[in-house]
């Protein structure tokens, strides 16, 4: 397999440091149409969900791929996103970055790095990162996450604003209360033996979601019906959220949080070259 030449290193780059900030080990999934950087633990358990997904259109002008079978055209692989990060970052100002699927003795990731002549001496820069190659027989475990029915849909606030809050939040207690409803109104709380602290965020969006569009959105199967004014909260990590926000390398167009009451966060980042799903369990009381 060969992924030839970035066309947007940098912004390839930012989302794979993103990725860097919330995992030690991922799974690049490799299609002919699409990259993904998967992340599935078992929920049960307390684990997350990530689902990131790159049109290989947008970062790539030279794109080659063959996967095991003609018709099973994929390639998946278990990686450490941090590696592909450093490799990345020796090409800052490079004149073009491949990467390559190859085998050197263990299957490896390999990027090259073409960096700006010095004289008549050309550079390049070989970075060898080592890859699990997934078999074909464990491929249904990286399916997408289904989309439950969300009791609400809101868009967040500044992710930098809300970074701030949660910080200072942290030092008081493991776990907040993330609460929200359909009239535009988002709540943060900790609570407490000596102290109660909530922030409240007026006015912000409910995007209504539809089935393969709608906002741009993943398809959504209905917010469930309920009074709109009703507060629909979930009680989770606070430093899990924390570190959530603070993995952001991009700037997204919006960010959109769905709540099942006291079951699940989901959160969708929506940017013009990528989307990012982060499915987070609730914590019982």
């Amino acid at each position: 397999m060969k992924v030839g030449t970035l066309l947007h290193a940098a912004s390839f780059a930012d989302i794979v440091g993103t990725i860097a900030k919330l995992v030690k080990l991922c799974t690049l999934r490799i299609t002919r149409d699409k990259l993904y950087f998967i992340l599935s633990e078992q929920f049960v358990s307390g684990g997350i969900r990530i689902w990131c997904e790159l049109p290989q259109g947008h970062f790539c002008d030279e794109y080659a791929m063959q996967g095991v079978t003609p018709e099973a055209n994929e390639i998946y692989l278990e990686l450490c996103p941090e590696n592909v990060l450093r490799a990345l970052k020796t090409g800052q100002s490079a004149r073009w970055i491949k990467l390559k699927l190859t085998n050197k003795h263990t299957p490896c990731l390999t990027v090259e790095v073409e960096l700006p002549s010095v004289g008549s001496y050309q550079r390049l820069v070989v970075h060898d990162i080592p890859v699990t190659i997934i078999k074909r027989r464990n491929w249904g475990d990286y399916t997408e996450p289904e989309i439950p029915n969300f009791d609400v849909s809101i868009t967040m606030p500044v992710l930098k604003l809300l970074k701030n809050v949660v910080e200072k939040m942290k030092s008081l207690s493991n776990y907040m209360i993330l609460s929200a409803n359909q009239k535009g109104e988002m709540k943060l709380s900790v609570e407490t033996d000596m102290v109660a602290i909530n922030t409240h965020f007026k006015d912000l969006f409910n995007p209504s979601w539809k089935k393969d569009g709608g906002d741009g959105g993943r398809q959504d199967k209905g917010i469930s019906q309920q009074d709109p004014t009703d507060f629909v909260q979930a009680r989770i990590d606070i430093k899990r959220f924390a570190q959530f926000l603070s993995s952001q390398q991009v700037n997204p167009n919006r960010v959109i949080c769905n709540i099942i009451d006291s079951r699940l966060v989901h959160f969708y980042l929506m940017h013009d070259d990528f989307s990012l799903q982060y499915f987070m369990p609730v914590v019982s009381s």
